[in-house]
This record gives C-alpha cells, structure tokens and sequence, in this order.
C-alpha cells in the first residue's frame, strides 16, 4: 500500500458532523464524478468507496451501487460509485448546481463556512485527487490534479488558509497545486486530522535530516582534513625545492626551525605545528605567525626561480 493510500484510509476512519461530511461530499463530486441522469463516482480504493457509500446512506438515505472493474494491466481493482436517487437534492446540497440547476465550478460559501468545513473539504479533495510521496523517497511532495485555473486558485487559497505555501503549475490540460516543504506536508497531513501519517511522516524527516546533517558534518570534516594534507604536502615541496637549489642553511633561525619541523611532523596542520613547536621550545608561535613563516619560504623559492 502506497503512503498516499494509506493516509486516505486513514481519515476514513474520522468521525465528523454532518456539514463537514457534506463539504467532504462536496469536494468528492466535485472532481471524482459524472453527472448525467445519475451520479457517477469514480475510486480508486475499496476502504474509500465504503465510506462514501456509508455518508451518502447516513445523510441522504440512498444506497449507492458499487460495480467493480479490473483495472487495465492486472494493476489492481478500480470502484464506481454509482447514485440513481435524490440526484437533485444531493447536487444542491452539495453546491454542486445552483438554484437552476446550473452547475457550479466553486461551490458556495456555506460549504466552507468554517475552518471544520475547510479542513473537511481539502480532506475530500485530497480523497478525490491528492497524491503525497513517502518520506522514504529521495524528496517531499504532496499534490492535488484539478481540472481548471479558477478551481485550482480556489484550492490553493483554502490550503494557504492554512499557511501552507501552495503554488499552481500548468500541466498538459490540468492544472496541479503542490506543496513541497517537508514541514508545510505534515501541517497538511495535520489538518485533515492524519495523525499516524503525521507521526510516520515525522519520524522518517526526523531521521533523514539527521542523516543528512551526519553526512554533511562528515563531508565537511573530510574536506578540513584534505586541506590540512594538502598545505603540508605544498610546504614539503617547497622545502624539496630549498634543499634542491641548497639554500637552507643561508636562512635565518627562525625558518630553518619551521623547516626541521615540519619534515619532521608532516601530516600536522598548521594549529598543532605551532602547539608543538611552542611545547618544545618554549619560544610561543601563533599559527598565523607559523603561516607568515612558510609564506616567506615560499616568496624566496619563488624569487629564485624568476631569477632562473
């Protein structure tokens, strides 16, 4: 079972009042049906279409029939909701039509009349045409297909309501609203009222940006070590090059002191260089007065070679 499924199942599960089941009905029709001489409900998930067809017998006294069908591929069961009675009622109620049977692309206020309605309607919507990856795949998203701009400008006011940070992209014929902060996700999955998905959701972020931030504290770590190697290594080399060119015995004590010690401990860096140093001679050195020094190394190596 993917994650999405199962936080549909999930607030399946919820008990709720009557408008919020009817804004939940509402948002259902309104991107899962077709209306024609009945009402025609398309799921995805047995668990669903039971609890569609147990609100549609509790508020408005019809039993829907639910024919079944293979989907094409052997890629599962596909349900239809189907509604031959009170069609009318249901529709207007809903805010589905209006007074004359009209039919309504945003439905009227009373349907979300409160913040219960809004978290009851988004729950709908989400039931209908939400998708949200796992926390276990290599990135958070959580998205709503509907099928035109003012629906999905509708949609992302509910859910920025909320504080959610939803945006809206065209794609081919429809138009998605997404929400990609790993944070705004759980705040979703909160209020549709999702609590293990929440706590699920939660504890895998929690361990993949610990993980994350080990790896970071890891690669940061291997890096200072690289530079460490890799000042030392220039040092020696230009130490070689003294040696080469035999000028080390004409420089003053204080470099030739560098020089012994740093042949002497090469891996160290330039910190522990100068702790050793200042140890063993009782003469402090900073490592910025032990950098200064191999700076100076390498100013006359350098003199040396654009006099060659």
């Amino acid at each position: 079972m993917s994650f999405a499924t199962s936080v549909k199942e999930e607030v399946t599960k919820q008990e709720a009042t009557k408008p919020e089941n009817i804004a939940l009905i509402s948002a259902i029709i309104r991107n899962n049906a077709i209306i024609d001489k009945s009402i025609i409900i398309h799921l995805e998930n047995n668990c669903v279409t039971r609890y569609i067809f147990k609100l549609f017998k509790d508020i408005y006294n019809v039993d829907s029939i639910i024919t079944v069908r293979n989907k094409p591929f052997n890629k599962g069961l596909s349900y239809i909701l189907e509604i031959r009675k009170k069609q009318e009622e249901i529709l207007k109620d809903a805010s589905i039509i209006n007074a004359n049977n009209e039919k309504l692309n945003i439905p009227k206020e009373y349907i979300i009349a409160d913040s219960d309605t809004i978290r009851s309607y988004l729950k709908g919507v989400f039931i209908a045409t939400g998708s949200v990856n796992d926390p276990k795949t290599s990135r958070y998203h959580l998205e709503f297909t509907l099928d035109n701009l003012e629906y999905a400008n509708f949609i992302m006011e509910l859910l920025n309501s909320f504080k959610l940070n939803s945006r809206i992209i065209k794609r081919e014929k429809n138009y998605t609203v997404y929400i990609k902060e790993a944070e705004k996700i759980s705040d979703f999955l909160r209020i549709i009222r999702a609590y293990n998905a929440v706590l699920y959701f939660e504890d895998i972020r929690i361990y993949r940006d610990h993980k994350n931030m080990t790896n970071r504290l890891n690669n940061c770590e291997q890096a200072n070590m690289d530079k460490v190697f890799l000042t030392a290594y220039n040092q020696i080399k230009d130490i070689e090059k003294l040696e080469k060119y035999d000028m080390i015995d004409l420089l003053d004590n204080k470099l030739q002191e560098v020089i012994s010690y740093r042949l002497k401990y090469r891996e160290a860096s330039l910190q522990e260089l100068s702790e050793i140093i200042t140890k063993e001679t009782g003469n402090k050195i900073t490592k910025s007065g032990l950098n200064h020094r191999f700076r100076k190394i390498k100013e006359i190596i350098s003199n040396i070679e654009k006099e060659e």
